[in-house]
């Protein structure tokens, strides 16, 4: 998984211990990432996680749940996350507020 990193992406390491955010605080830092222009990469480990090597490689870790999530679908699970947080992004009404 590392060596098809970028050198210059943004690794997010999802992982139940990781930072917990508002879909408002994911909108925020979909902001940032794309001010700052680089590639966002979100790593999803397997059944026993993600590698300590891999962790370490991460700019951050984030939390989609204190739940342990089956892989596949924290995709589906991450992809509703980011189209919730693009929406409010891009001034979309957001019910929560």
């Amino acid at each position: 998984m590392v060596s098809r990193l970028g050198r210059d992406d943004w690794i997010v390491a999802l992982d139940e211990r990781g930072r917990s955010v508002t879909s408002r605080q994911l909108a925020d830092k979909l902001t940032t990432w794309r001010e700052n222009a680089r590639d966002v990469v979100f790593l999803i480990g397997g059944s026993d996680g993600l590698a300590p090597e891999v962790r370490a490689r991460a700019h951050e870790t984030m939390s989609l749940s204190a739940l342990t999530l089956p892989h596949y679908l924290t995709r589906v699970y991450l992809a509703e996350a980011l189209y919730r947080a693009w929406s409010i992004s891009i001034g979309h009404p957001y019910h929560r507020e």
